[in-house]
C-alpha cells in the first residue's frame, strides 16, 4: 500500500482491535494468525495494513511493546526480578530479553534496573552515525521537595476508587501536543448525536506509552468522551470500557504549559507515599473547556491507577 492512500476508518478500527489484543497479551505467544483474526482480516493483508497504519511489522510492533513494558516494571516495580519480568512480557529465553532490551536502551536489564526513575526526566533513543540504535539520557536533578511543594500548592490530591467509565474515543498515536485534532474529530461525531450536550459529560485522555519509554512518534493514547447511555458507533470511532480501579487522584488547575510538571509530580507523590503503579493505563479528566477559562487553564484530575 502506497503511503499516500487513504486508509479506510474502518481498517484504522479494526487494527486498533488487534493492537489491544497484543498489549493485552504481551505474556503470551502471539501468533500472526491469531491477531490478524481479531480484525478480521486474512494474514497476508492484515500483516500489509498493520504496518500501513503503525508504520511498523507487527513482529517489530510486538518486540517495542515487550521491551518497554518490561522497562517500565525495571524502574516501578524493583521487586521483581530481571528473569520474572523477561517471563511476564513474553521473552522465551534470559538471553534473547537481555540481548533484545540492550539492542533498545544500550544497557542490559540489571543496568537499567538500577537506575532510579527519579534522576531522569526522559528516555529518548537516538540514531548514531552507524545506524545503532543508541540511549541517551536527558538527566536532571530531580529535587523531590520542589516536586511535593509544587503538589502541594498546586493540586488537592487523594486516594480513591474510580468507577468504571463507559466511554466513545479514537485512537492517536504520534506527538503528544498533537492530540487536540484527535479530539477535533471525536467532537465533530458526537455533536450530531447530541453526545456533547449529555448531562456530567467529561473528556479523558488515556496514555496507553509512557513517554520516557517509548519514542514520541509512537506514543500511542486513547481521546475519550463519557457515554450515558448506548450509542451505535462508525468510521474511526468505537466504545470501550475504562475499569474501577483504585487511584490517586489530583484535581489541578493548569495551563497546558504545566501538565508535564503535573504528571512528573503526581508519580514523585505516588512514590514518596509508597504506592507502586498498576498495569492499568494512567488517564485525565477534564472538567470544563479551558477556551472558556478566563486564564485558559485546564480544570483536570491526574488519575494513576495503584495496587
Amino acid at each position: 500500500m502506497k503511503s499516500s492512500e487513504k486508509i479506510p476508518n474502518k481498517t484504522v478500527v479494526r487494527i486498533s482491535n488487534a493492537i489491544d489484543f497484543i498489549e493485552g497479551n504481551l505474556d503470551k505467544k502471539l501468533v500472526l494468525e491469531e491477531i490478524a483474526e481479531k480484525a478480521y482480516f486474512s494474514p497476508y493483508h492484515f500483516h500489509r495494513l498493520f504496518k500501513a497504519v503503525t508504520k511498523e511489522t507487527v513482529n517489530d510492533f510486538i518486540t517495542r511493546k515487550r521491551v518497554e513494558k518490561a522497562a517500565s516494571f525495571l524502574l516501578n516495580k524493583k521487586n521483581k526480578t530481571v528473569t520474572e519480568v523477561s517471563e511476564i512480557v513474553g521473552f522465551v529465553t534470559l538471553s534473547s530479553f537481555s540481548r533484545t532490551f540492550k539492542k533498545f536502551y544500550g544497557m542490559s536489564p540489571a543496568e537499567f534496573k538500577k537506575e532510579s526513575p527519579s534522576k531522569y526526566s526522559k528516555i529518548c533513543k537516538t540514531e548514531s552515525k552507524n545506524g545503532k540504535i543508541e540511549t541517551q539520557f536527558e538527566q536532571y536533578i530531580c529535587n523531590i521537595d520542589t516536586n511535593l511543594k509544587w503538589m502541594q500548592m498546586k493540586a488537592k490530591t487523594e486516594v480513591k476508587k474510580m468507577p468504571t467509565l463507559k466511554v466513545a474515543y479514537l485512537t492517536h498515536q504520534g506527538k503528544m501536543d498533537a492530540v487536540e485534532n484527535a479530539y477535533h474529530k471525536l467532537m465533530k461525531w458526537a455533536y450530531p448525536k447530541g453526545l456533547m450536550q449529555q448531562e456530567n459529560l467529561r473528556m479523558l485522555t488515556v496514555y496507553h506509552d509512557s513517554p520516557k519509554i517509548t519514542d514520541e512518534d509512537k506514543i500511542i493514547m486513547s481521546v475519550c468522551l463519557t457515554l450515558n447511555s448506548e450509542v451505535k458507533t462508525e468510521g474511526e470511532v468505537s466504545v470501550k470500557e475504562i475499569p474501577e480501579a483504585k487511584c490517586i487522584v489530583s484535581r489541578l488547575e493548569i495551563t497546558p504549559s504545566e501538565f508535564q510538571q503535573a504528571w512528573e509530580s503526581s508519580f514523585v507523590w505516588m512514590s514518596e507515599h509508597g504506592f507502586k503503579k498498576a498495569d492499568q493505563d494512567p488517564y485525565e479528566i477534564f472538567y470544563n473547556n479551558p477556551n472558556e477559562h478566563p486564564e485558559g487553564k485546564c480544570i483536570v484530575d491526574i488519575c494513576i491507577p495503584v495496587e
